[in-house]
C-alpha cells in the first residue's frame, strides 16, 4: 500500500486560526446540529465535526428547530441513504424560510460522489455549504468564509486522500469509543461506490492510533471499535493489522472490536489473535455478499464459496464461540435461482449470528451499474425474503442457545421503552435486556442470560 501524506501541522495550525475568528464573530451560529447517516466512520467523522464546531463557540442543540447551523454528514452506500439525505435537505429549505440566518451544510459520501456537487449547487441553492470527504478538516475556514462573503461554499477535492491527524473531537460515548485506523479502499468491489468516494487506502501510523487509544483509555472508556473500510488491509495486509491488535491489547482496555474485514485479506496471523489476544472480543464481521463463485467473481471479490468456508472452519477452531455476522446482497445483476440458492446454502453452513440483507442497488460509477440486469424486482423480493426468513430462523436459534448462560455485560443504555430496563452487549455481541438502574450505564456486570428473543436477548443480574 502507497503511505499517504499527512496534512501538515501548519495547515492544522490554519484551520485552529479560523475556529478562533469564527468564535471572535458577533454575528455567527451558536447551536449546532449534526445528523448522521450511514456507517461508524461516518459517526466518528462527526465526531470530529462536533469538536471542530465547539472549538468555534458552538453548543449542541438537540434539535434541527433549535440550530443555527444544522450539518448532514451523508452516505452514498446505497441509493435509499441517498434519498433520505436529499429528502431531508430539501425538507430544510422551509425551516429557513422561517430562520433566514439558519447555516445548511452538507458533506461525506453523498457529496463526493461524481457531479453531486454541482447538482446540489444548481436544485438547492438554499445550502450554504458543499464540500466531500477529503477535505472535512477545512470545515472552519469554510464556515469563515460562509460567514464574511455572505454567498454558499462548494468546494469538494477530486484527490485520493490523506491522513489528517490532530482534529478535535467531541465523543459521544463516554465509555465506547471508535478509533479510525485507516481511510479508503482499493479492492473496487463492482458494486461498490466507496473507492470512488472515500479514496484510496491509507493508513494512519501505529504510534497515532496507539496515542489516541491511551487517550481514550485515560478517559474511562472501557471498550474501543477499530475502524477501516478493510482493515484487514492495514499499511498492505498481511500480519500488520494483526500486531496492531497485539499492540492495542497489552494496553489493557477491556475490550477490542474491529470493523469491516474483507475475507480475501483474513489472515491466518489475525485468525490466530482471537486465540490469543486476552481483550479482543469473540466478534467478527466478515461480509461474504453471495455464496456462488460465479456472482462473487461479477463482483470482484477474490474469494470463491470454499474460501470463505474454511476460513469460518478456521476461525471456529481458533475460538469456538466466535460470533460471525456478515453482508449480503440479492439480486446482483444475472443472478439466477442456482446461485441464489448457493448462497442460502453457505448461509445454512456458516450460521451467521447475524446478517444484514440488500437487494442490489446500482450506484452510478461503479462497474455493476452497467451490466444487464434482467431479473424482475418481484423475484428479488421474494428472494430477499426466503433469506430474511432464514436468518431469523438460524438467529432465534443461536441466541436461544445462550440461555442459561453467564456473561459479562458492559451496560450502553437505558431502554427507551421500560425506565426499569438496561441493556448491553456480551463479548459476543449480542443484546441483552435485563431489569437494573441506569447509574451502571458504562460499567460491566455479570448476567445470567434467562430468555431469547427474535433478535435480543434478555436476562437478570447475578452476583453483587
Amino acid at each position: 500500500m502507497k503511505e499517504r501524506p499527512i496534512v501538515p501541522e501548519r495547515e492544522m495550525e490554519r484551520q485552529r486560526e479560523f475556529m478562533k475568528l469564527v468564535e471572535a464573530m458577533d454575528v455567527r451560529p451558536h447551536k449546532y446540529h449534526i445528523v448522521s447517516m450511514g456507517c461508524q466512520m461516518n459517526e466518528r467523522d462527526s465526531e470530529s465535526i462536533a469538536g471542530m464546531l465547539e472549538q468555534m463557540g458552538m453548543t449542541q442543540a438537540p434539535s434541527r428547530e433549535e440550530a443555527d447551523l444544522i450539518l448532514y454528514n451523508t452516505c452514498c452506500v446505497r441509493e435509499n441513504a441517498e434519498n433520505k439525505a436529499l429528502g431531508n435537505v430539501i425538507w430544510l429549505k422551509e425551516l429557513k424560510k422561517v430562520k433566514p440566518d439558519l447555516m445548511i451544510c452538507v458533506g461525506g459520501c453523498m457529496t463526493q460522489e461524481k457531479g453531486m456537487a454541482a447538482m446540489m449547487k444548481k436544485r438547492y441553492p438554499f445550502i450554504d455549504l458543499v464540500y466531500g470527504t477529503h477535505n472535512m478538516y477545512k470545515l472552519p475556514e469554510y464556515i469563515w468564509r460562509v460567514l464574511t462573503e455572505r454567498r454558499p461554499v462548494i468546494e469538494v477535492m477530486d484527490i485520493d486522500g490523506e491522513v489528517v491527524e490532530g482534529l478535535p473531537e467531541k465523543r459521544k460515548s463516554q465509555f465506547m469509543g471508535f478509533v479510525n485506523i485507516m481511510y479508503g479502499c482499493d479492492n473496487f468491489c463492482t458494486y461498490c461506490i466507496v473507492p470512488h468516494v472515500r479514496g484510496r487506502e491509507r493508513s494512519r501510523t501505529p504510534e497515532a492510533i496507539l496515542e489516541e487509544c491511551v487517550r481514550l483509555q485515560d478517559q474511562g472508556v472501557q471498550e474501543i471499535m477499530l475502524l477501516g473500510q478493510n482493515v484487514n488491509s492495514y499499511r498492505g495486509g498481511g500480519a500488520e493489522f494483526a500486531e496492531l491488535l497485539r499492540r492495542v491489547d497489552r494496553l489493557g482496555i477491556p475490550r477490542i472490536r474491529f470493523m469491516t474485514s474483507h475475507p480475501k485479506d483474513l489472515s491466518d496471523e489475525l485468525i490466530a489473535a482471537f486465540g490469543e489476544l486476552e481483550h479482543l472480543m469473540p466478534q467478527l464481521h466478515l461480509p461474504v455478499q453471495a455464496g456462488s463463485d460465479e456472482v462473487l467473481r461479477r463482483m470482484n471479490r477474490r474469494y470463491t464459496h470454499e474460501h470463505y468456508l474454511s476460513l469460518v472452519e478456521k476461525l471456529r477452531k481458533t475460538c469456538p464461540d466466535i460470533g460471525l455476522t456478515s453482508d449480503i446482497i440479492v439480486g446482483f445483476p444475472g443472478e439466477t435461482l442456482e446461485q441464489f440458492e448457493e448462497t442460502m446454502d453457505l448461509v445454512r453452513q456458516v450460521r451467521f449470528d447475524a446478517a444484514y440483507t440488500f437487494i442490489f442497488s446500482p450506484r452510478q460509477g461503479t462497474r455493476a451499474a452497467e451490466l444487464p440486469d434482467d431479473t424482475p424486482e418481484s423475484v428479488k423480493s421474494e428472494r430477499i425474503q426466503r433469506l430474511i426468513e432464514l436468518q431469523q430462523a438460524i438467529t432465534f436459534e443461536t441466541l436461544s442457545a445462550q440461555v442459561g448462560k453467564r456473561e459479562q455485560v458492559l451496560v450502553e443504555a437505558a431502554s427507551t421503552r421500560d425506565a426499569s430496563q438496561i441493556g448491553g452487549k456480551t463479548p459476543r455481541g449480542h443484546m441483552v435486556n435485563f431489569p437494573g438502574d441506569p447509574s451502571l450505564i458504562g460499567k460491566f456486570v455479570d448476567v445470567e442470560i434467562t430468555s431469547a428473543g427474535r433478535n435480543t436477548l434478555r436476562g437478570r443480574i447475578i452476583g453483587g
